[in-house]
């Protein structure tokens, strides 16, 4: 149905408020078929901008306008806001006042088209489209505020709010001390696959300098990773599975070569090295050559004794080769998962087994090669924080050995804290987390925002690591048998990028402020408000909020008796930093 614009022109102040009032009818003559009872009649709009006058026609920076409506036989109104795609409603048959505040271009005047309708109890409606121009000021604000609120699609963005520190009031308070210190934080990232690398360099020139900027660098919205995770030789996110040495018998590893890496993956590093020349990175094989195991396969079976020299060397050709390459290895692990044979590749290592590998070959192969790369024990699930604790347990291995790592796929994030009581002065790291592609967003968001990002740190890991950087629409690359619902951080298609999935957002939170060297400071644990806060070294502090209630949450952050309000819906985080 067609409306008439009865007074569309007619524009007049009201004190400091600029209004724009429209009227709608229906005529019989224009319309034989309807009759004016089939929607609402006599809808009226006024728009009033906040602080508009003669000589700040589109307001006084606040950014708020206010929607005044009314119709005649209307049940209720809505307003859409294009910024967020967010629909207002007003459940007054008589009208009333909508307020919203313009806020997602601070230091620019943008006028925006807002789809404004009045529905009647059958569901008729009548609507236009009104176009308001609108200035919203950049505020003054002692804290910035980076949100994601998975249900009003905001995903990792800057608030434009004014934070400022001042008396304290009733509201709950998160206390942030950083007189309580706790571990130093190495980073925060994504496991560098080889099917991630793949995807990455077929990326075009352009796409691929923009999308590893943005990964890897803390300018503008870029979300600065600091952590990244390889394997060494296949994991089950390569193509196809391989070793660097696939020569049955080559006990001299005479063989040995990573040229298979000079294709997309070597590339690529060197690419990020030079964007962030501090990258920590951690490197652990899926399996050994497979004519090192018992089962002679690339899955399954366990490492061969008398082979246990020969693939000590491997470890150290291995550093060796890729710091000529120009990626420095900070540190490894003897196996992935090491209780976990089925995967593709994989292979069985028992606890005495790796505690007699590291003891015995790695440490001693590294020692006498000059090689000064960690060695970190397990990354597994901490169902199994026994396999840790045993291997720490032998004094000769406590001293070879830099700590453990985890995976959550079964136990709990608390354990990590058990690990940490026993062996105080070994160091705990997170090194893997899936998403699925057939997980919820905002239900993934939660789990991991708590369990990792705040539940890890808080219980003494250096690190969060996400599994995996880059997938494609089906999910691939994988081998055959490898994991098939693996979601990358983002989905690449061809020569583009074409979605950041959760993973992204959930390191983003951590990564771009939360940067190496800083300390975890103590903060006031709330079970509605799950959190964790950091020192970086210029300074600044940081604090990762999670609302895990069902309604909207205020609260106050509180440092050196000062107290900032803040509010965070139901389901959203918020990252604070000052």
């Amino acid at each position: 149905m067609k409306m008439r614009y009865l007074n569309n022109k007619n524009m007049t102040f009201f004190g400091l408020l600029i209004g724009l009032s429209v009227l709608f009818s229906c005529s019989n003559k224009d319309f034989p078929v309807e009759t004016t009872n089939t929607v609402p009649g006599n809808f009226h709009i006024q728009v009033n901008v906040v602080g508009a006058s003669s000589a700040n026609p589109n307001g006084d920076g606040s950014g708020v306008v206010t929607f005044n409506m009314s119709a005649t036989k209307a049940t209720y109104y809505k307003v859409l806001i294009p910024t967020d795609n967010q629909t207002l409603t007003l459940n007054t048959p008589e009208g009333g006042n909508i307020s919203y505040t313009f806020s997602s271009n601070p230091g620019k005047t943008i006028s925006y088209s807002v789809l404004v309708s009045a529905f009647n109890k059958s569901g008729g409606h009548v609507d236009t489209t009104l176009f308001v121009s609108v200035y919203f000021a950049i505020p003054k604000t002692q804290v910035r505020f980076w949100k994601t609120y998975p249900a009003g699609n905001i995903l990792f963005a800057q608030q434009y709010v004014g934070l400022n520190f001042g008396p304290s009031n009733s509201a709950t308070t998160i206390v942030v001390d950083s007189t309580q210190t706790f571990q130093s934080i190495d980073g925060f990232g994504f496991a560098l696959t080889g099917g991630s690398a793949n995807l990455i360099n077929g990326l075009s020139e352009t796409n691929k300098a923009n999308i590893l900027k943005e990964l890897f660098t803390t300018d503008s919205t870029y979300i600065g990773i600091s952590y990244l995770r390889l394997s060494i030789g296949a994991s089950d996110l390569s193509s196809t599975t391989f070793s660097y040495d696939d020569i049955p018998g080559d006990s001299t590893l005479q063989n040995f070569s990573i040229d298979i890496e000079k294709k997309d993956l070597i590339p690529i590093l060197k690419q990020i090295v030079s964007l962030n020349p501090a990258i920590k990175i951690i490197a652990t094989p899926w399996s050994a050559p497979a004519w090192m195991k018992t089962n002679n396969n690339t899955s399954q079976g366990s490492l061969k004794p008398e082979c246990y020299k020969i693939y000590a060397n491997y470890f150290v050709k291995y550093i060796q080769a890729m710091q000529v390459a120009g990626i420095p290895i900070d540190a490894v692990t003897p196996q992935n998962e090491p209780l976990n044979a089925y995967n593709n590749p994989a292979m069985l290592m028992q606890s005495n087994e790796e505690n007699d590998f590291i003891k015995n070959y790695l440490a001693p192969q590294f020692n006498s090669n000059g090689i000064k790369t960690k060695i970190i024990v397990y990354d597994h699930n901490l169902d199994h924080p026994e396999y840790a604790t045993l291997i720490l347990s032998d004094n000769t291995t406590y001293n070879l050995v830099d700590g453990s790592a985890f995976h959550l796929y079964a136990g709990d994030i608390n354990t990590m804290s058990s690990v940490h009581n026993a062996y105080p002065n070994k160091n705990l790291y997170f090194t893997e987390q899936f998403t699925s592609s057939d997980g919820d967003f905002a239900g993934d968001m939660k789990w991991h925002i708590q369990n990792l990002i705040i539940g890890a740190t808080r219980n003494w890991s250096k690190n969060v690591l996400e599994w995996n950087l880059a997938s494609d629409p089906n999910m691939g690359p994988h081998t055959s048998g490898g994991c098939s619902s693996c979601l990358g951080a983002i989905t690449i298609s061809g020569q583009s990028v074409i979605k950041r999935n959760q993973s992204y957002y959930i390191i983003a939170h951590a990564a771009k402020f939360v940067r190496p060297g800083a300390i975890r400071i103590g903060s006031t644990s709330l079970s509605n408000l799950p959190n964790v806060a950091f020192k970086n070294t210029d300074g600044t502090k940081v604090l990762i909020v999670l609302n895990v209630s069902s309604v909207s949450q205020t609260f106050n952050i509180s440092f050196n008796n000062q107290f900032v309000p803040v509010t965070l819906e139901s389901g959203s985080v918020g990252t604070f930093s000052w």
